[in-house]
């Protein structure tokens, strides 16, 4: 059976308001962790992870005009380097413009559409990726800092519901991979604890970039479970519970996966 028919995505066994998940704070591990020293030396190589190609990309994105108001991302945030540093530590995040549950693509397309007049980015289309990446290696070594208030507890708890809950054929959980038997060796792969820190990024398997969702995608196909579209509910609430739990990991995207 393969790595991906087991796992979905590592996330917390318990609430949120303090409390601490099953992985202790302190033995909480970043996914390049349980890659072989090989793909760990690729990620750390600027000149040789194949990611940095969509972060150059989205640099040169960031600077053209877009929409009907012919403005860049530079237009309002000026200097990526400085604007756009600890963004991502703190998604997903509740949209105080009314759009609800928003990971980092997400509020990419909401400035387009909001401020840019142009439309939304597709789900792992390449110019969404390559200024989801941009943005997000402005972050790269600092750590998450996802806050779970009044306002986002129900998005929390339903993620919390979800990554408990037996799906598929399959009959798995989430956490029965990533919180009971990480470290462990399956198919000559060591399973993980699941954190999203290394997305968007590279995996060897798909010989491309793709998001975390994209990720979460394909561990439902191993379940043989229900699919969800990208941008469901279902998968942004997985997401928040994911990065809630790895606060304080630093980022390293873009990370290269097996």
């Amino acid at each position: 059976m393969r790595l991906a028919a087991l796992a979905c995505l590592a996330l917390i066994a318990v609430r949120a308001g303090g409390a601490e998940p099953p992985i202790p704070r302190g033995a909480l591990k970043q996914g390049s962790e349980f890659v072989g020293p090989e793909v760990r030396a690729m990620q750390k190589d600027e000149f040789a992870n194949p990611g940095m190609l969509w972060v150059t990309r989205g640099e040169r994105l960031w600077r053209e005009p877009s929409g009907a108001a012919a403005k860049s991302c530079a237009s309002c945030h000026f200097d990526a380097k400085d604007a756009m540093k600890g963004a991502a530590t703190r998604y997903p995040r509740i949209d105080p413009g009314g759009a609800g549950l928003v990971n980092l693509a997400g509020r990419v397309n909401l400035c387009r559409v909001r401020h840019q007049q142009a439309e939304p980015l597709g789900h792992e289309s390449e110019n969404l990726l390559a200024l989801t990446a941009y943005v997000t290696y402005q972050s790269r070594g600092l750590p998450m800092n996802v806050e779970i208030d009044s306002r986002i507890a129900p998005q929390f708890e339903r993620g919390r519901a979800r990554f408990y809950r037996r799906l598929g054929q399959m009959n798995l959980s989430c956490a029965q991979c990533h919180d009971r038997n990480w470290g462990r060796t399956l198919l000559h792969e060591t399973v993980s604890q699941g954190h999203g820190t290394g997305w968007p990024g590279y995996r060897l398997e798909w010989q491309t970039f793709g998001s975390l969702q994209r990720r979460l995608r394909a561990c439902y196909s191993g379940l043989r479970a229900e699919m969800p579209e990208y941008g469901a509910r279902e998968l942004l609430e997985l997401e928040l519970y994911l990065a809630w739990r790895a606060n304080g990991l630093p980022i390293e995207s873009p990370g290269v996966r097996r």
